[in-house]
């Protein structure tokens, strides 16, 4: 008898984050006080302007099929987005607008890889990235970021790494779930190496509005003429304006890319919800202070967690740059006992500690980084200050 399910599928890894996030919106339904740390989504609610758009948007009747590509108004107002914020060019007919960045970085790699082709993955690396590589037909192939270089790789590191079957890099700069942000100077060297060997590179930006202490994103598409021929860059709304569940990504391509990935969408999924791109055009639009305002949010909440983080004996923190996330080190602890258990890896670690104190992370395991436990503060200060406390309570108590 033939397999039920396609030997594809058996590949696939389940989403650790929304496993932890089911798990711990369950504990609180049942009553218990649970401080989540998992699920990357900020806490505020979409701007009111932007959710007053979508109601004009239903109440003019917009709810049919919209060209597969997106809006044409919404495509315009991507890449007047592109030119203002990144410096770069970019003509409607290259922008694609899909269900979420998720769905932008599967089309991606679906329209340029195939049966084979290396994918390189700087690791830590957001657990996606992988997954989609393997049911697209690519082979991961894990370059490892070293803490001491902020989990950033060199361009050094990353010709060491390509190989004739090398297609593709995957890039995030913010990065999830590191908050690693790479500068100018450091992107334009990465791009030389990439347009020596000639692969491309899928830039993933969804948070490149999310930095702090000066730090700045640098798109690499900016690099060269060359290097935009070989970079689909990926963006959404979901991070920025607090959108997550209105499900819009986008990406900018060469033509030809994204050609492909029109053609390929025009099949999947046809297009994106109609009522959350006429949003989106109001989100664009939005300005810049307002962005603002939640960036200085989360700065503070950055700077409480480190702080925090810094007074608990046997773990510490790699401080990020950019994003809302901070890798927890907790390697030190392992051997160490809890309930005449020994916890000897990041999944032992975050499922005692959901056990005992009613904190939910994630197991730095599912990013390609063992040692760490992932923490989000897109959670308010109280919660982020009554977390650290339990955690500072549960390693007290490991034996």
């Amino acid at each position: 008898m033939k397999n039920r399910v396609a030997q594809r599928m058996t590949t696939i890894s389940p989403s650790l984050t929304l496993a932890i996030s089911a798990k711990a919106k369950a504990m609180k339904q049942a009553g218990e006080s649970v401080v989540s740390f998992g699920v990357g989504e900020p806490d505020f609610n979409t701007p009111a302007h932007i959710i007053d758009a979508a109601k004009a948007a239903l109440d003019a009747g917009y709810t049919k099929y919209t060209p597969s590509s997106g809006l044409l108004p919404l495509r315009k107002a991507i890449c007047e987005k592109f030119k203002r914020d990144n410096g770069l060019d970019y003509e409607p007919s290259q922008i694609i607008v899909s269900n979420g960045a998720k769905h932008s970085i599967f089309n991606a790699c679906y329209a340029l890889l195939d049966e084979g082709d290396e994918v390189i993955i700087p690791a830590p690396y957001w657990l996606t990235y992988p997954e989609v590589v393997k049911v697209c037909g690519g082979v991961p192939k894990y370059l490892v970021c070293p803490k001491e270089n902020k989990y950033k790789f060199t361009a050094e590191e990353l010709k060491a790494a390509i190989t004739p079957k090398t297609k593709m890099l995957i890039f995030n700069s913010p990065s999830n779930p590191t908050g690693a942000v790479y500068g100018e100077e450091e992107v334009r060297a990465i791009a030389k190496v990439c347009e020596e060997a000639g692969i491309f590179v899928l830039s993933d930006e969804i948070y490149e509005k999310l930095c702090y202490n000066g730090v700045k994103p640098f798109s690499i598409a900016k690099c060269s003429e060359k290097m935009k021929d070989l970079t689909i860059t990926v963006n959404g709304v979901s991070k920025t304006y607090a959108m997550t569940g209105w499900r819009v990504g986008y990406l900018a391509a060469p033509k030809d890319v994204a050609k492909a990935i029109d053609s390929f969408q025009s099949h999947a999924t046809s297009n994106a919800s109609s009522i959350s791109q006429y949003a989106t055009i109001e989100a664009l639009a939005a300005p810049e202070s307002e962005i603002a305002d939640m960036v200085g949010v989360f700065a503070k909440r950055r700077a409480k967690i480190l702080q925090l983080i810094d007074g608990i004996e046997g773990v510490r923190a790699v401080e990020p740059d950019g994003a809302f996330y901070v890798m927890l080190v907790i390697d030190a602890l392992y051997g160490k006992v809890y309930r005449d258990k020994a916890i000897t890896n990041s999944i032992e670690f975050a499922d005692a500690l959901l056990e005992a104190e009613k904190v939910a992370t994630v197991p730095g395991i599912s990013f390609g980084a063992d040692d760490c436990v992932r923490l989000s503060y897109a959670l308010g200060e109280e919660d982020i200050e009554e977390g650290l406390r339990r955690i500072e309570r549960f390693v007290s108590e490991l034996k």
